[in-house]
């Protein structure tokens, strides 16, 4: 949640502050990408690391690098300085308060914290309080226009970076003081190396990495850039656009512990199925909206029922695999999104460019449609609670 306060303010205001550096749509929507990429590129590698060392060490380095990224943003407006942190801290991007690449090593954590039957629950739970912490920091990404008389310049959004300074100061100290219980270790203190996969197993993780693929460049195409799209939409600011997030965050929350409970008893695949299809109409309504107001409604909608899905998605991923393998299943869950979804601000950025505002909407609308009949045609009846 403190880390997430941090991840809040910028997924709010970072493409405001580049477009106020001077920064235009392609090169904002090309950086965007790159740290995705990275971000990507980190992930493919910290599952097994996790399933062979655990997750403390690797969440302590996590924070460790977000207050770094957060002095050198602070500090410089080169754009070298600010490439450079972006790609480490993933500024903008809109990560659910999620530990970046280091995703996999929190919910190997937590899934090892839980009873199976409990993981729909207790994920949403972590979902929930991460994006209150995005609210409250989306709240606080208004600052500079209460302040400010007038257009804002870049000064007055930079001295926000000493919010994920102290979120990630937060978030290191209360990661120092827990302690991880590690099974099954061997003699030198590592996890006992795990059995191959099963052809049942290779099949699901095939599966969960073709779904994911098209839910991965659908959220691409509209979601890191939505705060740059509603001020080219409606040359609104960071004070209306941190408020209407803020409400998103704060519903996603109470939709995400809704979420939890509703897995418990529905089933996590028809949970996720039948509250995506729901935000799926919203999706394409959005960028018909006339008013500013009525595409903001539409929009928290959308994202509160979509990102409320995390939780039982999570579930569900790391359930796919043996209790040795729970950091590659939480890898390939991460990893199988975040690779289609770097492509997706580039290529809004393009369409932006161009002024076609409409097109990823269209587009994403597609591919998150085509998601959701996979994912419920290729789980349909697996339920990770029942086992």
């Amino acid at each position: 949640m403190a880390r997430a306060f941090g991840q809040g303010v910028w997924q709010v205001d970072f493409a405001l502050y580049l477009h106020a550096l001077g920064w235009g749509a392609p090169a904002i929507g090309a950086l965007y990408t790159s740290a995705l990429a990275v971000n990507a590129f980190a992930t493919a590698i910290m599952g097994p690391l996790v399933d062979r060392h655990g997750s403390r060490r690797f969440l302590l380095s996590f924070e460790a690098a977000q207050m770094a990224a957060a002095l050198l943003a602070g500090l410089s407006t080169a754009p070298a300085a600010l490439v450079a942190a972006t790609l480490v801290a993933g500024y903008g991007r809109g990560a659910n308060g999620a530990a970046g690449p280091f995703a996999p090593a929190e919910q190997a954590w937590l899934s090892h914290s839980l009873p199976v039957r409990r993981w729909g629950e207790g994920l949403s739970l972590n979902t929930a309080l991460a994006v209150a912490g995005m609210g409250f920091g989306a709240l606080a990404a208004a600052l500079p226009a209460l302040w400010v008389d007038g257009h804002l310049q870049a000064q007055d959004y930079r001295w926000l970076f000493i919010f994920p300074l102290l979120g990630a100061l937060a978030g290191f100290t209360l990661l120092w003081r827990a302690r991880e219980t590690l099974p099954a270790l061997d003699d030198n203190g590592m996890r006992r190396a795990p059995a191959r996969l099963t052809p049942d197993e290779r099949k699901n993780l095939l599966r969960l990495s073709t779904v994911n693929g098209l839910n991965g460049l659908g959220i691409g195409l509209v979601g890191p850039l939505m705060a740059y799209w509603f001020l080219l939409k409606f040359g609104v600011g960071p004070e209306a656009i941190g408020t209407m997030m803020a409400l998103g965050f704060f519903l996603t929350a109470g939709l995400a512990l809704a979420a939890g409970r509703l897995s418990a008893s529905l089933g996590v695949v028809e949970t996720v199925a039948r509250l995506r299809l729901a935000g799926l109409g919203l999706l394409l309504l959005i960028p018909l909206m006339p008013l500013f107001w009525l595409a903001a409604a539409f929009y928290v909608l959308r994202m509160a029922i979509n990102r409320g899905t995390v939780g039982p998605r999570q579930a569900l991923a790391l359930s796919l695999l043996s209790s040795e393998r729970r950091g590659l299943a939480a890898m390939t869950n991460s990893l199988s999104m975040q690779v289609p979804r770097a492509f997706g601000p580039l290529i809004a950025g393009v369409f932006f460019h161009f002024h076609w505002l409409v097109m990823p909407f269209i587009l994403a609308t597609g591919l998150q449609g085509a998601y959701i009949l996979l994912f419920r045609h290729y789980f349909k009846g697996y339920d990770p609670a029942g086992e």
